[in-house]
């Protein structure tokens, strides 16, 4: 696997590994004595989920001291990719992460979360943060094992929408 920055001769592989994925189960958030731990919900049923493509700039990326985009590759196959920003609380914020459905358990988002906590750290930020859902439960398994924590649950942001997922910030510390 081979890990690279967003280029001009690569932006045409952005959202490749953005494919389906199974929901599983969910976490249940506990804010104890100022510390989130969790337990886990398994559902009878798994189902499968996907996202819309997002619909950034993605040329903006190319050489940005702000933010930028790491691809991953095995070959000449894009099997991943992690799209960072400089936010203004000091994190990496991480504003979309995805292995492609072939590649997923081989420790391509690992190596993505490496390659963004070194760009982070040699722009003098301070960690990583991110927002998933909680029932999205393969990846909140993820960022745990990869030492993010909780900082917050928020419970209106997908009120909207018919569905009954809370957002779950994770963050990671250097």
């Amino acid at each position: 696997m081979e890990i690279v920055k967003i280029a001009q001769h690569n932006l045409a592989d952005i959202n490749k590994a953005n494919q389906p994925f199974e929901i599983i189960g969910k976490i249940k958030p506990i804010f104890d004595d100022g510390i989130w731990t969790y337990t886990e919900e398994l559902y009878d049923q798994a189902y499968t989920k996907a996202y819309p493509n997002d619909t950034f700039d993605y040329a903006a990326y190319i050489d940005n001291n702000d933010k930028t985009i790491f691809l991953a590759y095995s070959d000449t196959e894009c099997i991943g990719q992690i799209v960072l920003k400089r936010d203004w609380n000091k994190y990496a914020f991480i504003e979309d992460i995805c292995v492609a459905k072939s590649a997923r358990g081989q420790g391509v988002g690992t190596g993505l979360i490496k390659r963004a906590a070194e760009w982070a750290k040699k722009a003098n930020l301070k960690g990583l943060a991110l927002e998933t859902q909680d029932n999205n439960l393969w990846a909140c398994r993820f960022y745990a094992k990869c030492g993010f924590v909780i900082g917050a649950v928020d419970t209106m942001l997908y009120r909207n929408f018919d569905n009954e997922e809370f957002a779950v910030f994770w963050y990671l510390q250097f």
